[in-house]
């Protein structure tokens, strides 16, 4: 286990496993850095056919460690930043990944989703993309894959609101393949990765590149992150962390567009 990622190689499927439990999975520079890790061995190891992310505990992730955010909007963020490593990672994977996804997915919990290939959910799963809600811009290029997915309304819906949608609803807008109980979780998310490594790897990944424009989904992330450092810095998201630091709502009526 590195820094709340463990990481276990069996049967072809490297199963990588978020477990910070104390913070709902919340993910940290040094996390984000395993993860990317992690991708970068799926698509070196020839012993890998299929990657496998998962979590351990109630919660799929919370997203990004808040405080880690509040520090890098006063200029005391790490000086690399792995989320990038990590989302790049995403972008080019060329061997098939399955995500198992039980309890809240939030921000990057969900926009992962949409590099996964097949996503299995728990029947009590909620998907919450909060960006502008923390006066952000959404990321992993979720703003051109998620319109693409389901359509520009309810992406928008998604991002402005940053409400919670069900898992039913989720597989109805075809954001994952498919529900299951809390308790088969896991074991359908290894059946599935298990099927899936049996498959002819070079068909696989040959399939996979024509399905994806990386270079495009690349190009759409350096936007989200130019956008998302200056939004970071702005007077908004000043008083979004300060009011989730202080546990009450944030005011933005009184700020001037920017």
């Amino acid at each position: 286990m590195t820094a709340g990622i463990e990481v276990e190689l069996a049967g072809g499927v490297l199963a990588v496993t978020m477990s910070r439990l104390d913070k709902k999975n919340a993910l940290t520079n040094e996390m984000y850095g395993a993860l990317a890790d992690a991708i970068e061995r799926a698509n070196t190891d020839g012993e890998v056919r299929v990657l496998l992310i998962q979590a351990d505990g109630d919660t799929f992730t919370a997203g990004n460690d808040v405080m880690e955010f509040a520090a890098q909007a006063t200029g005391n963020g790490p000086k690399e930043r792995h989320v990038v490593r990590f989302l790049r990672g995403l972008a080019n994977a060329t061997v098939p990944i399955v995500a198992a996804v039980q309890g809240k997915a939030v921000g990057v919990g969900t926009t992962m989703l949409l590099h996964c290939d097949y996503v299995i959910l728990s029947e009590e799963a909620q998907l919450i993309t909060p960006f502008v809600n923390l006066a952000l811009v959404p990321e992993a290029a979720s703003s051109l894959l998620l319109p693409l997915r389901i359509g520009h309304a309810r992406a928008f819906e998604m991002f402005a609101l940053g409400e919670p949608v069900p898992a039913d609803l989720a597989v109805t807008w075809g954001i994952a393949n498919k529900l299951a109980p809390a308790g088969e979780l896991r074991a359908e998310a290894r059946r599935v990765a298990e099927k899936i490594a049996t498959k002819p790897l070079g068909s696989l990944t040959a399939m996979k590149r024509l399905m994806r424009d990386a270079e495009k989904l690349v190009a759409q992330m350096d936007c989200e992150s130019t956008t998302f450092v200056e939004r970071l810095a702005s007077a908004e998201a000043k008083e979004a962390f300060m009011a989730f630091a202080q546990k009450r709502q944030p005011d933005f009526t009184k700020i001037a567009r920017q």
